[in-house]
C-alpha cells in the first residue's frame, strides 16, 4: 500500500505499552491544520533517533498508511523512518486553534462520531494509588522483555522503568456527570518521577495535584480521550473513552462587545 504524506502538531503520547507485532509502541494523536484529528499508531517512540523524538506541542511531518484493522477514521499507520519534527505551536496560538474540538460530554463527540476528543472538566481531581510488588516486579520483567526486543534495533536501548503510582482522575463533564478515569497520559507519569526526585515521593503527589487541580484548573485544563481500539463504534458497540491526556489550555475569552 502507497504511503501518503501528512503533518500534525502532538497533543497526546499515551504510555508505552507492549505490542506482540511491534514490541514497544505508543498511541499518539495530533491535529492537522485542517482542525482534524490524526492518531499516530504505531510508534516505536524509545528507539526514535533523538531528532525525531517529538515533544506536545511539536509539529511533525510524516508518511503513513491506513492500517488493515482499524477502521477508525483518524487512524494512522506511521512508517517510523520518515517521521521529522518541523516547529512548534506557539503558545498564544494554542487555545484558539484547539477551541472548535472541545465538546462539552462524551454524548457530543459519540453523536459527531469521533473517536478522538477533548473534554474541558467543570471540576477535577487526582487520585494516586501505589503499585504492589507483585506489579511492579511484573512490569520490570515485561519491560525487560521489550528492551531485549528493542535492542535488535538499538543497542542502547534500555528497560522502561516502571511508575510506582497508578494516576486515577475523578472529573465532571460539562452536562454535570460525574465521571472516573484511570488516566494513561504518559505526561503525567513522567511529570510525577521528575518530581519525586526532587522532593520525594509524598511531596511529588502534592505538587502534581496542585498543578493539575489548582493551576490547571484556574487557567484551563482539557482532558484528551481516544476510544478503545476494538470497543468503539466503528465495530458495532458502545464507545470505551480512554483518558489518555491531561493538557493545559487557556479557555479562551470572549471579547467584550462595545455599543
Amino acid at each position: 500500500m502507497a504511503a501518503t504524506t501528512d503533518e500534525c502538531f502532538i497533543l497526546i503520547k499515551a504510555q508505552p505499552h507492549r505490542s506482540s507485532k511491534y514490541f514497544e509502541t505508543v498511541c499518539c494523536a495530533g491535529v492537522g491544520r485542517d482542525r482534524s484529528w490524526r492518531r499516530q499508531y504505531p510508534v516505536p517512540f524509545r528507539i526514535l533517533s533523538d531528532t525525531q523524538k517529538f515533544k506536545r506541542w511539536n509539529w511533525i511531518h510524516y508518511n503513513f498508511t491506513k492500517s488493515k484493522d482499524d477502521p477508525r477514521i483518524e487512524s494512522q499507520k506511521v512508517v517510523p523512518e520518515s517521521l521529522e519534527v518541523t516547529g512548534t505551536v506557539k503558545s498564544n496560538e494554542r487555545a484558539t486553534f484547539l477551541a472548535p474540538l472541545i465538546r462539552a460530554s462524551f454524548s457530543e463527540a459519540d453523536s459527531r462520531r469521533e473517536s478522538l476528543t477533548l473534554i474541558r472538566p467543570r471540576k477535577f481531581a487526582l487520585e494516586a494509588f501505589e503499585k504492589t510488588h507483585e506489579e511492579i516486579a511484573q512490569e520490570k520483567i515485561k519491560h525487560g522483555e521489550l528492551a531485549n526486543q528493542l535492542s535488535m534495533f538499538d543497542t542502547t536501548a534500555k528497560p522502561l522503568i516502571p511508575c510506582p503510582m497508578r494516576f486515577v482522575a475523578k472529573w465532571q463533564d460539562q452536562d454535570g456527570k460525574h465521571r472516573t478515569h484511570e488516566c494513561d497520559d504518559w505526561e503525567t507519569t513522567a511529570a510525577f518521577g521528575r518530581f519525586e526526585r526532587l522532593y520525594g515521593r509524598a511531596e511529588a503527589l502534592n505538587v502534581l495535584r496542585r498543578k493539575y487541580e489548582d493551576e490547571y484548573m484556574a487557567a484551563g485544563l482539557v482532558l484528551g480521550f481516544s476510544t478503545h481500539k476494538r470497543r468503539n463504534a466503528e465495530f458495532g458497540t458502545q464507545n470505551q473513552w480512554l483518558l489518555v491526556g491531561v493538557i493545559r489550555l487557556n479557555e479562551v475569552k470572549q471579547a467584550a462587545l462595545d455599543f
